[in-house]
């Protein structure tokens, strides 16, 4: 595997940026808090010097699963796809334990009172399907928090309006398919849904209200994570949404194989006594075989998003290359030179039923709940410093070299 630099960042694509400069820039309160969250990955090691004590600054991402429920069964997913840890729950108790909605801006607030002023992040399950996410938007962007919204485009067409004179900073929209057939088989409904029509009513009438009123957010995002079925049709995703989104994001696909699961549970228990499982979601058989294929295919959407007129393309984690591609896909020790985690220094993510995590994807480390305790309260508190202190130290665990924290946040 040819080499790479060690303690390589995510971020965000420099073309995203430039295409955008101007947009972003109309709104200092937005464009500031990303210049100082990227900025911050950059100079990451001067900047937290007591990072191996487990000391974090300020907080810069504040991300919200906020519900379990979808409406979807993603193929992909480790929470309700093929092998998915929420298979078995009960739909009436993950309702039960949300955090309401009154909690989340009494959160935010005292984060804010705290000299923390951080983006939001809201996704789930199906973020729209939760009571009260309306509120949490508003109640964010209320006190200078850009929101960003991860949806499969439920309840879009509907909330259009408002989201546009909020404004919401950026509306990312997964779209796995060109045609409803490969999309929706894709991404099949729990019931007799159409989620592809859902995408194309949902685009086209944020779209129309941000030009009825004058409006250039939310910033529109096509997320597609690439798999075995769509593999061979990423240029035709491409073309059929390109006059719809701002810019495209192609996800290779969070996995892990039955070896790794097994040695991250071994030294998982080592490290904190106990014995994980949620990361068995993500074991599946949607990787694709032809990462020649891919590869041409990226190339061609990056040579012609560089037109003036069309959108931005970037691949999450930039991985490029057949070789790169093929040990991605089949070696999971393989890292690419992200050997070190920003993301539990930077950013707080919190579960439905309140569980506050140091990790996206794998969250079976939790250090209390803020149901009973506020974000700030916890974020250097001696369960969250002790996590950190572990992957400052002893390095990252088996789990981590395919997370979205790692490599794609």
């Amino acid at each position: 595997m040819p080499e790479t630099p060690s303690f390589k960042r995510s971020h965000i694509s420099p073309w995203i940026v430039f295409k955008h400069a101007v947009r972003t820039a109309r709104h200092p309160w937005i464009a500031s808090k990303l210049f100082m969250l990227e900025g911050e990955k950059t100079l990451f090691n001067a900047l937290h010097p007591g990072r191996r004590r487990g000391e974090a600054g300020k907080i810069r991402q504040v991300s919200i699963r906020i519900t379990d429920l979808c409406n979807l069964r993603c193929r992909t997913c480790g929470q309700w796809g093929t092998s998915g840890f929420l298979h078995g729950r009960d739909v009436g108790t993950l309702r039960r334990d949300e955090v309401r909605s009154g909690r989340y801006l009494d959160l935010l607030a005292d984060v804010a009172r705290n000299g923390h002023h951080p983006s939001v992040y809201l996704w789930g399950g199906e973020p729209m399907l939760y009571d009260g996410i309306l509120d949490v938007m508003a109640g964010a962007t209320a006190l200078r928090m850009p929101v960003a919204i991860a949806t499969n485009g439920t309840h879009l067409a509907g909330s259009a309006r408002f989201l546009v004179d909020l404004p919401l900073f950026l509306l990312q929209v997964s779209i796995d398919g060109h045609r409803p057939e490969l999309h929706n088989r894709l991404r099949p409904s729990t019931g007799n849904g159409d989620n592809f029509k859902q995408i194309l009513e949902g685009l086209e009438a944020v779209n129309e209200m941000r030009r009825l009123l004058g409006r250039d957010l939310p910033l529109i995002a096509s997320l597609t994570v690439i798999s075995r079925d769509n593999a061979g049709h990423l240029e035709e995703i491409y073309d059929r949404f390109r006059d719809k989104v701002d810019f495209f994001v192609f996800y290779l696909s969070w996995w892990i194989d039955e070896e790794h699961a097994e040695a991250h549970e071994q030294d998982f228990a080592r490290r904190f006594g106990t014995r994980p499982s949620l990361h068995r979601g993500w074991i599946g058989g949607w990787r694709p075989d032809d990462c020649d294929l891919i590869e041409r295919q990226l190339a061609n959407m990056t040579r012609r998003s560089r037109r003036r007129s069309t959108p931005p393309v970037t691949v999450i984690p930039p991985v490029r290359g057949v070789e790169n591609l093929v040990s991605y896909y089949s070696d999971h020790e393989a890292r690419f030179g992200y050997d070190q985690c920003v993301s539990i220094f930077q950013a707080v993510e919190i579960n439905s039923n309140g569980d506050l995590s140091p990790c996206r994807d794998y969250h079976d480390y939790v250090v209390g709940n803020v149901k009973e305790k506020t974000i700030s309260e916890l974020w250097n508190s001696s369960a969250y410093r002790a996590f950190r202190r572990s992957l400052s130290r002893e390095g990252l665990m088996p789990a981590c070299s395919r997370c979205c924290g790692l490599m794609g946040y």
